[in-house]
């Protein structure tokens, strides 16, 4: 009969300045006072130099914690993070407001735990709590993340426990994209509800977005002033980077501006009296049979059109006030990439073949 498995004993002994070894496995620990509290932690490791270097990281880390705010609880941060909110849009208050409900009211240990003690497991387990697709699990993170980044930044706390848990990586739909024709036939479909007051002016924005290639939040915010006839350029800010930037005034879209132009009551004021399309745009995809286009499917559709035509990637990312190059729109229309390099493929030939089709 075999004897029971017994726990191998050992004894901590001192190598260095707060710094133990166990005998029985060689394994380093530290042993520090930080503001009059005792801190005992494994390093981790048998080897003595990488033991220091984590010993000094571990003094450092406990030097920036306040002690004085050590029993401030999850409820009370969350409370303190959620007036720091208070300025920002009504959607994304309600969404916030709806995470920090779910901390208080369904975290593992209570809402009432110390900061200091929530470990990466707890945040694991709170996420678990809901059958979250990866959109909704991401902003629960990230809203949570944004709440205990208070708590290092104010002392309470050296490092978040929810640090290294990273976001779910989301799938790339192709999303349904309108080819030109369906959009002139959308524009022209608007145009001709002779029963709706505000026919002309749906019609003309929408036919803004696609032959301009730009967002709802740009065209509602384009004046007169910020079109430059000479150098047929629109001066325009991308409200989602929050950065300006300036376009051409593409042949395809200066009858439509110039038509407009003459039509103004001021030479200084908006472009466009209508905020949104939204449903003048449905009821047309209704009425002809096409899939439920939104505001964004035409300007997919100008960066889809303006691929296939062979402009550079780079410079139609300068068009949509893109910093990077093009990497986005290489990743997000790489299934147009793909027709495009088919056609661009066929333009090389070997010089035998281009000479005999320059001969007449």
């Amino acid at each position: 009969m075999k004897s029971p498995r017994t726990r191998p004993t050992g004894a901590f002994q001192k190598v260095g300045e707060c710094l133990y070894r166990y005998s029985s496995n060689g394994v380093y620990y530290a042993r520090i006072k930080a503001r009059g509290k005792e801190i005992r932690r494994s390093l981790g490791t048998i080897d003595r130099d990488l033991a220091k270097r984590r010993l000094s990281a571990l003094k450092d880390e406990q030097s920036q914690i306040d002690r004085s705010k050590s029993k401030l609880t999850l409820a009370e941060l969350c409370d303190q993070y959620f007036k720091t909110v208070q300025h920002q849009k009504p959607k994304t208050l309600e969404r916030k407001a709806h995470i920090v409900g779910r901390i208080k009211r369904d975290w593992p240990t209570g809402s009432s735990s110390q900061i200091s003690k929530i470990k990466p497991s707890d945040v694991q387990l709170w996420l678990a709590r809901y059958n979250l697709g990866p959109v909704s699990r991401n902003l629960h993170l990230a809203g949570l993340k944004q709440i205990l980044r208070m708590a290092v930044a104010d002392g309470v706390i050296s490092r978040s426990p929810a640090e290294n848990i990273g976001p779910v990586k989301l799938s790339k739909p192709i999303r349904e994209t309108p080819t030109f024709e369906e959009f002139k036939a959308i524009v022209a479909d608007i145009r001709n509800q002779r029963f709706s007051n505000d026919a002309q002016e749906s019609a003309d924005f929408v036919e803004f977005l696609g032959l301009a290639g730009l967002g709802q939040a740009e065209a509602t915010s384009l004046r007169w002033s910020d079109i430059d006839w000479e150098r047929e350029t629109m001066r325009t800010f991308r409200h989602k980077t929050q950065a300006g930037f300036v376009v051409p005034l593409y042949p395809q879209l200066k009858s439509l501006l110039e038509r407009r132009k003459t039509k103004a009551l001021s030479q200084n004021g908006i472009v466009f009296r209508v905020r949104s399309a939204k449903k003048a745009i449905t009821s047309a995809c209704r009425r002809l049979g096409l899939p439920n286009y939104t505001q964004r499917s035409f300007r997919r559709m100008f960066i889809t059109r303006a691929i296939e035509k062979g402009i550079d990637v780079k410079v139609i990312a300068e068009w949509q006030g893109h910093k990077d190059g093009g990497k986005l729109i290489l990743d997000t229309y790489s299934h147009v990439n793909r027709t495009h390099s088919d056609r661009m493929a066929k333009l090389m030939v070997d010089g035998t073949e281009e000479a005999h089709w320059s001969q007449p």
